[in-house]
């Protein structure tokens, strides 16, 4: 009896660009485009927590301390950290990820590995799927992230600095070998400035190098550190995605440019977000109970309004109710900001059917 084949895993790791001082650099216009400091003062003890790409030009790094960083650019801006808003709008991208991946692992606020090996997303190209996955980030968050694309979480992490910022890099299966094998040894994730200092001193300076010493000796040089160099080494990880959650909801929101006190013009926009979170629901083929409106004030203050339908969901019912849940809140009275859209309250998938009208994209044999 023969042991069916397992389907080639498919991760995608994203990696926001530069990340606090985007966010910075996107509500305070004034900063694009000039070299900006997250965290502490010029003057001051403190260092920096993140910097803009310009500033990365005059070699200013996080971490680095903020008179070094003064002295390397007097005419950087220094900004205080935000970090509640920073969270929040983590909190919006993981939401978009969620779309996608049966997996999601956060490794921090700005960058998380995904798990996309079942999905049906553009006939499971796991690289079309990135570019989704960048342009919803983008269209929702006016923020560009880059991504890298392979069989393994070791090789995705690396190909997402490949192409830096707003970037995609793909390493295919095929490609893995020859791929690590030039690699400098200080550009693999787990490779420490000590550990790369080591590694040259006994002539490794390559993924090729490395590939040329046992496990024995690796872990002998390296303790338990050396099992995972001499896999890598050959292009092998076969650490899982692992969510600290399972999908619990599938929701939309959208952020306003200018505060809204109009319900018509809310109204219009709820629509559209459920015509968008019940086309993923089919998509997924879910069947969902609970309908969730979200709603942020101007002032931040954030409510919720739910329902709940033991029969379940249907587009007519969700269009149905939203309105109600509206007038729930002081939505017209105040004016808002944010309004989202999600429903929970899962059941067992409901039986697949023939999908006659899915596109033809042409993307079998892509990864």
């Amino acid at each position: 009896m023969t042991t069916p084949l397992l389907p080639q895993r498919k991760i995608i790791h994203v990696d926001m660009d530069a990340f606090f001082a985007s966010v910075e650099q996107r509500d305070q216009p004034k900063y694009k485009g000039k070299p900006l400091i997250v965290g502490g003062k010029p003057h001051e003890r403190g260092v920096v927590a993140a910097c803009s790409y310009e500033a990365r030009q005059f070699g200013i790094h996080s971490a680095m301390p903020c008179s070094t960083a003064y002295r390397l650019c007097p005419n950087a801006i220094f900004v205080p950290h935000r970090f509640d808003v920073y969270r929040e709008v983590s909190e919006q991208i993981r939401t978009i990820f969620w779309r996608y991946a049966s997996d999601v692992e956060p490794l921090s606020l700005d960058e998380a590995y995904l798990d996309v090996t079942g999905s049906a997303y553009f006939n499971g190209s796991a690289t079309y799927i990135a570019q989704a996955i960048k342009h919803d980030i983008f269209t929702e968050t006016d923020l560009t992230a880059s991504a890298g694309v392979s069989y393994n979480k070791f090789l995705a992490k690396i190909a997402s600095d490949m192409d830096k910022p707003n970037g995609l890099y793909v390493i295919k299966p095929e490609q893995g070998l020859a791929f690590v094998s030039s690699l400098a040894v200080g550009k693999f994730h787990g490779v420490g400035p000590a550990t790369e200092a080591k590694m040259q001193a006994i002539g490794i300076a390559t993924g090729d190098d490395l590939r040329q010493w046992s496990k024995a000796d690796l872990v002998t040089h390296f303790g338990k550190s050396g099992h995972y160099f001499y896999h890598i080494a050959r292009g092998v990880d076969e650490r899982p995605v692992q969510s600290s959650r399972k999908r619990k909801s599938i929701g939309k929101e959208t952020t306003f440019q200018q505060d809204i006190r109009s319900i018509i013009e809310l109204k219009g926009h709820i629509d559209s977000l459920a015509e968008q979170v019940w086309a993923q629901l089919q998509r997924l083929k879910f069947s969902a109970r609970t309908l969730t409106l979200k709603v942020k004030y101007a002032n931040f203050q954030q409510v919720t309004r739910s329902v709940t339908e033991e029969n379940g969901l249907d587009l007519n019912k969700i269009t149905g109710l939203l309105p109600e849940l509206l007038s729930r809140t002081e939505a017209g009275e105040l004016a808002v900001r944010l309004v989202g859209v999600s429903v929970s309250g899962f059941e067992q998938p409901v039986p697949a059917v023939q999908q006659s009208q899915q596109l033809d994209l042409g993307l079998n044999d892509a990864f």
